[in-house]
């Protein structure tokens, strides 16, 4: 069993990126970020990948960032870069989430173009109780999916919501049974990259250059209230 935070795959035109910290959940760290980060400019220099899916291995998708690694200056600017190369990528991106999704790892989750979630998702924003902004472009992701006035009680009261009410709001695209979701994800990207190259590019960078024209801003807006909380790093995970 290898001790790498991320394991990476191509098959069919799909590079299956899987998020490999199953004793903490998946839990974000700064190495686990740079290699995400690594693994997502790949895909976009390599023109054998023409569609990219990110699972998680274990039992959750991901908790979050990791509150037990030490703090350093890089943990914001590696999150927020990670969630620029998931929206700058001219090739689509799927999530494939289970068990829980929190904090940064949901706020990832929403820089994916598609996500199917298997039934026993749970997903939560715990950063306003931790008294940390969002990361990830969540000012604007959210609020393009869930609309402003949801976005805001689902990150003032930070409760946890399912993979059903996830669907109802837009958040997800499809719920599939636990054990279904790894053939359904899969099927799914290889039904991604069967488009041609031209049109998935076009296709995505038209839908973002209009539905997240403010996408830019919100990365930039959420560093300054970061800097203005005095929270250099993003604790937005906590533990389910």
């Amino acid at each position: 069993m290898t001790d790498a935070p991320l394991l990476t795959a191509v098959d069919d035109g799909v590079m299956t990126i899987t998020l490999h910290r199953p004793q903490k959940l998946n839990a974000i760290d700064n190495p686990l970020a740079e290699a995400l980060l690594g693994a997502v400019e790949a895909a976009g220099r390599d023109d054998a990948v023409r569609a990219v899916r990110v699972r998680g291995e274990g039992r959750a998708f991901c908790a979050g960032r990791d509150v037990g690694a030490p703090p350093t200056e890089r943990d914001l600017t590696l999150v927020q870069a990670v969630a620029t190369a998931l929206v700058r990528l001219d090739k689509p991106v799927l999530f494939a989430v289970h068990g829980w999704t929190l904090g940064a790892g949901l706020e990832w989750m929403l820089d994916a173009d598609i996500v199917i979630a298997a039934s026993n998702a749970r997903f939560r924003l715990p950063e306003a109780s931790l008294g940390v902004f969002v990361t990830g472009g969540l000012s604007a992701t959210l609020a393009a999916c869930a609309g402003v006035a949801r976005a805001k009680a689902l990150v003032l009261l930070g409760e946890a919501f399912g993979a059903d009410q996830a669907q109802a709001w837009g958040l997800v695209w499809r719920v599939v049974a636990p054990e279904a979701l790894d053939d359904a994800s899969m099927q799914m990207a290889r039904q991604l990259a069967a488009l041609a190259p031209d049109v998935a590019r076009q296709f995505k960078r038209v839908f973002h250059e209009v539905g997240l024209a403010h996408f830019d801003a919100a990365i930039a807006r959420e560093n300054a209230a970061h800097a203005a909380l005095g929270t250099p790093r993003d604790q937005s995970g906590g533990r389910p």
